[in-house]
């Protein structure tokens, strides 16, 4: 983290800070019950996902003349699978690579969920596992099934990385940028860049543009492992770059004074991607 007298040289020379949005992290409460924008994105982002695998297995030019991976309705029961393996991989994922000390000493603090704390990285691993166990029962290769949630998932990436900024957290390092903001939760009340919206941009529509170029116009569904590759390498290299601006987890800071926790879990996702890349190339058509 920089000086807060550094800091405050930023702030005092970048005058034209954006005034963050107006917006609730809740959207409405009913009584104890409240429902927020992050847990829309989650929803919305799986249903997406849901919707759009179901396109993907019923449209057969994407396959050339090969049988799709699932059917319609393994979609629908995959579903359920899939919500299972996001939300417990990625808290657990956040457990363990995020605040394993802390979880630790209140163990029973992991069911907090409305706390928030979930680790995309975990995510991705709950997924992994989910479609090794259904991918089995269905007779389905696990490239084969990747193939398909590495078309799906971008947008409720992007969904999330929007709704952390509504809520306000994993803001930016300190900047003197134009489109700078001021976070509410932020102590030092200082402009930050909103690494989130880079993310939501990069993770979201940029992952999501390059798998469905890859599904659409080079047949990488017809290649078991290539549609997985592409999203593990453009999702590792765009969550790196993106955290070159991305402040550090305070409990956490940096690693050899440079590095950050997600760069180190995104530079084993780039390696696997491009192994996929070039084991799909060996794959037969």
């Amino acid at each position: 983290m920089r000086p807060v007298s550094a800091a405050m040289t930023i702030l005092v020379a970048s005058p034209a800070v954006l005034p963050f949005p107006p917006v609730d992290p809740v959207l409405f409460s009913l009584g104890p019950f409240a429902v927020r924008w992050y847990a829309l994105a989650y929803i919305a982002g799986l249903l997406f996902a849901s919707w759009y695998m179901k396109r993907l297995v019923s449209t057969p030019r994407l396959w050339g003349g090969q049988t799709p991976s699932m059917t319609p309705g393994q979609v629908d029961d995959f579903f359920i699978w899939s919500v299972l393996g996001v939300v417990l991989g990625g808290r657990l994922g956040y457990v363990l690579f995020y605040k394993p000390g802390y979880y630790l000493t209140h163990p029973l603090d992991i069911l907090r969920l409305w706390d928030g704390g979930m680790s995309f990285h975990g995510g991705f691993l709950g997924v992994v596992l989910v479609c090794i166990i259904y991918g089995r029962r269905i007779g389905t290769s696990l490239d084969r099934m990747l193939d398909l949630g590495a078309a799906s998932v971008p947008v409720g990436i992007g969904l999330g990385r929007l709704a952390n900024f509504v809520n306000g957290e994993l803001w930016g390092r300190v900047s003197d940028v134009p489109w700078a903001f001021v976070f509410p939760l932020d102590e030092l009340q200082l402009p930050r860049h909103p690494s989130q919206l880079y993310e939501a941009l990069l993770e979201g529509l940029v992952l999501f543009l390059a798998v469905r170029v890859a599904t659409h116009r080079y047949g990488a569904l017809q290649h078991p492992g290539r549609a997985s590759g592409v999203f593990a390498l453009v999702y590792g290299l765009s969550r790196i770059l993106v955290e070159w601006v991305r402040e550090p987890d305070p409990f956490l800071g940096y690693f050899a004074g440079v590095f950050t926790m997600g760069m180190i879990l995104s530079l084993p996702l780039c390696v696997v991607g491009v192994w996929l890349l070039l084991r799909s190339r060996r794959e037969p058509a």
